[in-house]
């Protein structure tokens, strides 16, 4: 239930911000690469997708604002090296209904800086091994809320067609440290989502 009035309450606010503005919006496809501070794997080895729309409106002449609805794939992976002393398999599957707000800053005719911050919830979850996914004694439970600010850069393609590329760190942490006791240190106890994604933003015009 929690999950559907999320994502209704954001449907309409998306609904109701467009119908106030004079703006541009279109769609956005692309991917991520990520992975989970704090669970010992380093490296942005979780491959993912990120789909969804987009609106935003010139503030200033050089400064634009927005938001987005999008899925929005993250997690962890380990990865196996060759010769690897310990192969076993791990996989974290973190899927979200992002809702980023923005604002853009126009370096020139073609780029630009963008900032922000992005409230998602969490729609579904799973871990895996070699043995397949984790059975429920060995599951540690994920939060449903995650908050990530993020900076990234645009570059425009073409007049509709423009890149995203966007780097996240979740300060709201994906969970607590599994199996591990708890500490007086926030970023040591906890795990968070860290992304960076591109993706491509095709614009219908005003």
């Amino acid at each position: 239930m929690a999950k559907k009035l999320f994502f209704t309450a954001a449907i309409l606010f998306f609904a109701y911000w467009v119908s106030a503005q004079r703006f541009e919006g279109g769609f956005l496809a692309g991917f991520n690469a990520t992975q989970v501070e704090g669970d010992n794997f380093k490296g942005y080895n979780k491959p993912g997708i990120l789909g969804g729309f987009f609106v935003q409106t010139d503030i200033a002449p050089a400064i634009f604002a927005g938001m987005e609805i999008k899925y929005s794939q993250k997690g962890s992976r380990k990865r196996i090296k060759k010769n690897d002393p310990d192969p076993q398999k791990y996989i974290m599957r973190l899927g979200y209904v992002d809702v980023p707000l923005f604002v853009g800053f126009r370096t020139n005719d073609r780029g630009a800086v963008v900032a922000g911050v992005s409230a998602g919830y969490l729609i579904h979850s799973a871990e895996y091994d070699e043995y397949g996914m984790f059975p429920p004694e060995d599951q540690h439970a994920f939060n449903n809320l995650d908050l990530q600010p993020f900076l990234g850069f645009q570059f425009d393609m073409l007049d509709q067609l423009k890149l995203d590329l966007r780097f996240a760190l979740s300060v709201l942490p994906v969970r607590g440290q599994p199996g591990d006791e708890a500490t007086n240190y926030y970023w040591l106890n906890n795990q968070f989502n860290n992304v960076i994604s591109l993706a491509a933003y095709y614009s219908f015009g005003r």
